[in-house]
């Protein structure tokens, strides 16, 4: 009988796994670097920005169990599992508040039945106080208030401000799920003895999950590290609502479709979603809901978007009665499913509510600074903004071409940007309901898009963005800069007002001859849902053509990494930009004084 020789081994005695240069099966630690000169600095207008550190997380070796695969076939029509380059969760646990913290005009909501009447107030509060914030907080309506199944249930012993934690210890778990748990063996007094205000830093690297501190002269060494046996982290979220320096609530998203609740300080987990039991497609994005402490949204790889609650039990995902929102106008449609709603009476275990928003997947999601808003960007090229607390899809953008990866809000709530596969960051004015300008400097996909809180004022923005061209782009734009676009005679543009109906804060002043301008313009596909001639709930908005669009060029331009960046976030001190094979870089804000055109409010004269 024939019999297949063992696999080859290496002089060290490790099986052959496929690897270039005969890597064996040797966990790694992570290195940090220093690099110097003209290729890693970035030269703006307020100043140079300068690579501080580079730290390159260690890529775990495949699990033991993996089959080797030395020999691929690369026409195998098998499709190998999901993966994400390296993404962080960035938390401070005393943060300082930037100059844009309070920007966003306050909105005191009223609701009706078929409408909801605002009244605008600006916001008296100084910026470095949340007392004023906190007040315009606790008076807008929240996700589930309306259901009295979703109150919080009261028991004894439970102190007020104690938080919940996870059920099982992952050091000493048995699952087969979780691998190995490495935990610094001074993590505690580690996190004792840091200042509040320094910079802890969550990041997937493949089947490691790691927990990092920034802000650590010894920053090489993990606070702690997770393995899992095969499952893939793809996205992950803090909760800023809970954090503390005794608690921090993290929710992890795998390609397994399952969703970890994990508490880094203590090492305890819950698993949710086990085993697809409520959706088996992987999660694209993750995200907690503001101001709550156990509900979190996961966007799955199907267009689903699934509510779910840290501490209850999942039960076997039956769609309730559907109601749906599909809608026809010519070449343009709306599809949006509410499978469960977060009225249900039936809130004993998870699923709390299940929204199907697009037939494919859905790739990133972000709420609005207020809380009232929901931002969605999906793979079919929608932008989707949700009001997720009535379940209602208000407006739907389409790119230029290809998919949308990434979103994000301005400080403000005023405007939504979003990147995607057309290599282009459009710029959505929510109070107009219209893209205001496209920028144009990547060369290839947009992977992530954040704005610098801390270069924004009433007027002026500062955002970042990160592609796969490696490239690192800084942009400014104001108000005045975003025109009206050329078709103005056939776009409906409505203004902030302090009156009339809107969501949000976003108040939309609408006469009945510019309503009657929207239905009849060709840029535009309307919905009349209620039947008597109001206003459209929903809108889909055709792509807009390059010449009826302002183009907006970076004012700074980068290749900030060899390898194909995917994550970009702005801190108080530092710019911090992540790439695919695990590359995390701090680059140093410039100093005090250091830029020629620097304002004494810190911001460029460039733009």
């Amino acid at each position: 009988m024939f019999v297949l020789p063992p696999p080859p081994r290496y002089t060290n005695g490790a099986l052959y796994n496929g690897l270039p240069g005969g890597v064996g099966l040797l966990e790694t630690t992570n290195k940090l670097e220093h690099p110097t000169g003209p290729d890693y600095q970035l030269v703006v207008g307020e100043g140079t920005y300068v690579l501080r550190d580079d730290l390159l997380l260690a890529t775990p070796p495949p699990h033991p169990s993996d089959a080797p695969q030395p020999n691929n076939n690369p026409l195998a029509t098998t499709v190998s599992p999901p993966t994400a380059g390296t993404k962080l969760s960035v938390v401070v646990i005393s943060p300082r508040n930037p100059p844009s913290h309070a920007l966003f005009r306050s909105a005191v909501a009223q609701g009706t039945r078929n409408n909801i009447t605002h009244s605008i107030q600006e916001e008296v509060s100084s910026p470095k106080s949340d007392a004023g914030s906190a007040h315009y907080y606790n008076q807008l309506p929240a996700f589930g208030d309306q259901n009295p199944a979703l109150a919080p249930v009261v028991t004894k012993g439970n102190k007020k401000d104690q938080k919940a934690k996870p059920k099982n210890n992952m050091v000493k778990s048995n699952s087969s799920y979780v691998s190995r748990v490495i935990p610094h063996e001074n993590m505690q007094k580690r996190i004792t003895e840091r200042s509040p205000q320094g910079l802890f830093a969550f990041a997937n690297v493949n089947r490691a999950f790691m927990w990092l501190d920034l802000s650590s002269e010894t920053k090489t060494d993990n606070m702690a590290k997770v393995l899992f046996t095969k499952a893939h982290v793809l996205a992950h979220a803090v909760n800023e609502h809970t954090k503390s320096i005794q608690h921090l609530d993290l929710a992890l998203g795998f390609n397994t479709s399952d969703i970890i609740w994990y508490e880094p300080v203590t090492q305890k987990y819950a698993r949710l979603n086990k085993n697809g039991v409520i959706n088996q497609s992987a999660v694209a994005a993750i995200a907690w809901l503001p101001r709550k402490e156990n509900l979190f949204v996961a966007a799955h790889f199907d267009g689903t978007l699934v509510v779910y609650d840290k501490e209850k039990e999942d039960a076997e995902f039956v769609k309730e009665e559907s109601v749906e929102a599909d809608h026809a106008n010519g070449a343009s449609k709306v599809h949006f499913h509410v499978l469960k709603s977060v009225q249900s009476r039936n809130q004993k275990t998870n699923p709390v509510a299940v929204w199907k928003v697009s037939n494919l997947k859905a790739n990133n999601l972000a709420f609005s600074p207020d809380g009232q808003l929901l931002a969605i960007v999906s793979e079919d090229g929608c932008l989707t903004i949700l009001d997720y607390i009535n379940e209602k899809v208000l407006d739907v953008f389409r790119s230029y071409y290809g998919a949308l990866t990434c979103v994000t809000w301005s400080p403000d709530g005023r405007y939504v940007l979003t990147g995607g596969q057309d290599d282009l960051i459009s710029i959505w004015s929510i109070a107009e309901r219209a893209l205001v300008a496209r920028c144009v400097g990547h060369d290839s996909w947009v992977t992530d898009i954040k704005f610098d809180t801390w270069r924004c004022d009433e007027r002026n923005y500062r955002f970042g963005s990160v592609g796969e061209d490696c490239r690192l782009l800084l942009w400014d734009f104001s108000v005045g800069m975003l025109g009206r676009p050329k078709n103005t005679s056939v776009r409906h543009r409505g203004s902030v007002s302090s009156h009339g109906p809107g969501v949000g804060g976003h108040q939309r002043k609408e006469s009945s001859q510019s309503i009657q301008q929207v239905r009849t313009a060709s840029t535009l596909a309307t919905v009349d849902s209620e039947g008597d001639g109001s206003r459209a709930s929903e809108v889909v908005h055709a792509v807009d053509s390059k010449s009826s669009t302002a183009i907006l060029p970076p004012v700074m331009s980068k290749i900030a990494d060899k390898h194909p960046l995917m994550w970009v976030g702005f801190e108080e001190h530092c710019i911090i930009t992540s790439c695919i094979d695990g590359h995390v870089r701090e680059w140093d804000r410039p100093k005090e004084g250091s830029g020629d055109n620097q304002t004494t409010d810190g911001s460029s004269l460039d733009s």
